[in-house]
């Protein structure tokens, strides 16, 4: 399936009203009092209006409805709309009122649950290497679909933390997933690819209010509810997953799926609770080294394009192939980690090995540091 000529300019229109839609969220924010103020924990240095998220929202809803009417099927779209609108409820209330990490969650179930029981979106189906397709027992794929649901939908939502870089990433990551949905989904499915898009020029109309320096923000609104846009349509793939097509959506989102990981692990060696905030994130590592805020948010633009790029190449690889680059990717992104000091500027095994075989001082230094260990403990 290629996009028409009529399906860019219905796409065209989706970025118009995206971007007509902006300024005037942003004034409903000031006026609620949506706003993000300044504190040790946020980079703006003056109030900023939040909930974007809605202006993207309200566009994604028109085109559905309006420009790509006899396209998408209502029986699929509006439990798409109705699930997102718990989430736009659930980041709205947040941004106005700061809930807490439980009060987050029990939107994202309560969206997750809906999606699950009125739609068919769901995880059915599982390829486990060499044994052939299972299919997974109700309770079990009800499981896994909220599970599916929550890491997208957190992940999106711990990488906002700098000026168009939640927006900028879900962009790359939804364009990537278009991609491979135009030659994936044919027939009755060739919807999936326009629902992709439709967000992604829903995006791309807001960004230029958001990128550096913003006049608005996503909001907890926006992040949460790209995340678990992406999440659906990473599941709608999912209906017999493979090995490859269950790995793809998080090497798409490799960014925002890492910098959770390691904040997650960060938080447990620090022994502090998973859900508490800090300022070890990857935009504040980079920004820590020196780098600007644009500069910060170019680079992590480019990481998001360099997995995508590996994404796509999966798809043309056979098993064994994908098994071996994820090995070699897994390698790349735990130096990048070590090097940028995500986990603890202190937490370097894999550089320490390095120096430990190639710098033979350093060599010497430590076999008598661990010698002269095992001396003291035998004497004790």
């Amino acid at each position: 399936m290629i996009l028409s000529n009529e399906s860019i300019i219905r796409l065209l229109l989706t970025f118009a009203v995206a971007f007509i839609l902006t300024p005037i969220v942003r004034k409903i924010a000031i006026f609620i009092g949506a706003v993000d103020e300044p504190n040790k924990r946020r980079v703006n240095k003056k109030p900023m209006p939040t909930i974007g998220g809605v202006a993207i929202y309200l566009s994604f809803m028109f085109s559905g409805y309006f420009l790509f009417k006899n396209t998408i099927p209502l029986n699929t779209f509006t439990p798409i709309c109705i699930g997102a609108g718990i989430i736009i409820l659930t980041g709205i209330l947040d941004d106005i009122f700061e809930l807490n990490p439980r009060q987050k969650m029990f939107g994202i179930i309560t969206a997750s649950c809906y999606i699950y029981f009125f739609s068919e979106i769901k995880m059915t189906q599982i390829q486990i290497l060499g044994l052939g397709v299972f299919s997974l027992p109700t309770w079990l794929s009800f499981i896994c679909t909220l599970f599916w649901i929550a890491i997208f939908t957190n992940s999106i939502n711990l990488i906002d933390g700098l000026d168009g870089l939640a927006s900028g990433v879900s962009v790359i990551s939804l364009i990537t997933i278009g991609i491979i949905a135009l030659f994936h989904f044919q027939g009755q499915l060739s919807y999936i690819a326009i629902l992709i898009f439709m967000l992604a020029a829903a995006i791309l109309g807001f960004l230029p209010f958001n990128f550096y320096p913003a006049k608005i923000y996503l909001g907890d609104t926006g992040a949460l509810f790209l995340g678990f846009m992406i999440s659906l349509f990473s599941l709608m793939g999912l209906k017999n997953a493979t090995l490859i097509t269950f790995l793809t959506p998080f090497v798409i989102l490799g960014v925002p799926i890492a910098d959770t990981f390691f904040a997650i692990i960060r938080r447990k060696i620090n022994r502090r609770p998973i859900s508490s905030a800090d300022k070890r994130h990857l935009h504040h590592c980079l920004i820590s080294m020196g780098f600007t805020h644009r500069g910060a948010v170019l680079i992590i633009y480019g990481l998001s394009i360099f997995f995508s790029m590996v994404a796509l190449i999966y798809n043309y690889l056979d098993t064994w192939a994908v098994f071996s680059l994820s090995i070699a990717l897994l390698f790349c992104i735990d130096l990048f980690v070590e090097m940028i000091g995500l986990i603890d500027p202190k937490y370097t095994p894999l550089l320490h090995t390095f120096k430990f075989i190639g710098n033979r001082a350093y060599r010497k230094k430590i076999i008598k540091h661990w010698k002269l260990s095992i001396y003291k403990n035998k004497k004790k």
